[in-house]
């Protein structure tokens, strides 16, 4: 298989990765209806080096940078979006091991390991306190016990970073996906992102080494890119999402006779209304994916200058304010794709409507109400961007 260095074109991303990609979109719509984990797909795209994007070429991988990253991440969503928001914590932990230079962690993500998330909890809870602990043990490591849930990715993920209380301080921890005392579970119940691997993770009497703790982790205090950073994965999703709807309904006029007696046109596809409904769906997917690559943009540059705040900012920034304008647009795109069709359009042997599920599921995981106070609260103030927050049952003062 081709390698680069240092860096490939996007034709060579293209090139390399869009048989795979069609591979992966011809199943969607079977496995959406049977719930059938895409575990065979993860492993295509793992082969492939997709996982491998960001990894440096002298540890493996292909070099990629932010943007092409993204970019590839919207076609990934556009074949199934569950594999994108799934590799979201993965791609995430190679952005930690870029960052602190841990040669060690990128060989491995090189070699195809991949990384999943445990640190949702229900109940109480916040940055700084979880009912998941780390206690020491006599020979100088550690054991893990507490139940995590919304574990996106971890179904299909070799190690798993885990969010942990250690005597009161937050740590993360990372266990392998096989050891003893992990228990996966795939009972997330959402109508939209079925396959995402988001189900609950038990970790009951697990033994940690300690050279696999670290202090802090997502949530911590203060100007961060994490949460802009994680965010945009959501954005490439929903403008995936918003490609294979249009192509979707492109597809079926360009291959229906069917049509009513009122109509303005002999066949759908020169049908003057339909062809501008199919005109404004595209021009939402063109809007949705540009967006998201300039947030990319926005990241990539707080990146290549650790600790400036200003870019810190400006990528926050710009991550709430795709999101408060790409939710609302991608799922009036979705629903408009709709009208090019009459009846049939929503028989489920279609499953047309999984993007709206999909879309809809997305939109909800970091609240636009929210999103959009803080935006227009930063423009009024400069403060009250979400650098860091969690999820939970907040006790009273």
């Amino acid at each position: 298989m081709t390698t680069f260095s240092p860096t490939p074109t996007d034709a060579d991303l293209t090139a390399r990765f869009r048989p795979v990609l069609d591979s992966i979109a011809h199943g969607a719509v079977d496995r959406d209806r049977n719930r059938e984990l895409p575990r065979e797909q993860i492993r295509l795209l793992r082969d492939a080096g997709f996982t491998a994007l960001r990894v440096p070429v002298e540890h493996g991988g292909l070099g990629a940078t932010v943007r092409q990253t993204f970019a590839q991440l919207t076609d990934l969503a556009a074949a199934d979006p569950n594999l994108t928001q799934a590799l979201r914590v993965h791609f995430f932990t190679v952005e930690g091991f870029l960052a602190g230079g841990d040669a060690e962690g990128l060989r491995r993500a090189g070699e195809g390991i991949i990384y999943g998330n445990a640190i949702s909890e229900k109940g109480i809870g916040a940055v700084d306190r979880y009912q998941t602990h780390l206690t020491p043990t006599d020979d100088g490591n550690y054991q893990l016990n507490g139940t995590k849930y919304y574990s996106t990715g971890t179904l299909y993920a070799d190690v798993i970073s885990v969010a942990a209380d250690l005597d009161g301080r937050r740590v993360t921890v990372l266990v392998d996906a096989d050891a003893p005392g992990v228990h996966q579970f795939d009972d997330w119940d959402g109508f939209g992102q079925r396959l995402t691997g988001s189900g609950t993770t038990v970790f009951t009497g697990v033994t940690v080494d300690a050279e696999a703790v670290t202090e802090g982790g997502y949530g911590d205090a203060g100007h961060v890119i994490d949460t802009a950073y994680l965010q945009l994965f959501h954005l490439s999703a929903l403008a995936g999402i918003a490609r294979r709807a249009a192509d979707d309904a492109r597809d079926r006029v360009g291959n229906r006779d069917r049509t009513f007696s009122h109509a303005p046109a002999d066949l759908p596809r020169e049908d003057p209304l339909v062809q501008a409904v199919l005109g404004r769906v595209y021009s939402a997917v063109s809007v949705a994916r540009a967006s998201a690559l300039a947030v990319a943009d926005a990241v990539a540059a707080s990146f290549d200058s650790p600790g400036d705040i200003a870019l810190i900012d400006a990528a926050e920034l710009a991550s709430s304010e795709a999101q408060v304008v790409l939710v609302p647009l991608v799922l009036d795109a979705v629903s408009e794709a709709f009208e090019t069709g009459g009846a049939s359009v929503a028989s489920e042997k279609l499953d047309l409507d999984r993007h709206w599920r999909n879309a809809r599921t997305l939109g909800v995981h970091n609240p636009v109400i929210y999103k959009q106070q803080a935006v227009g609260r930063y423009h009024l103030t400069g403060e009250g961007l979400a650098f860091a927050w969690s999820a939970g049952v907040r006790p009273a003062d």
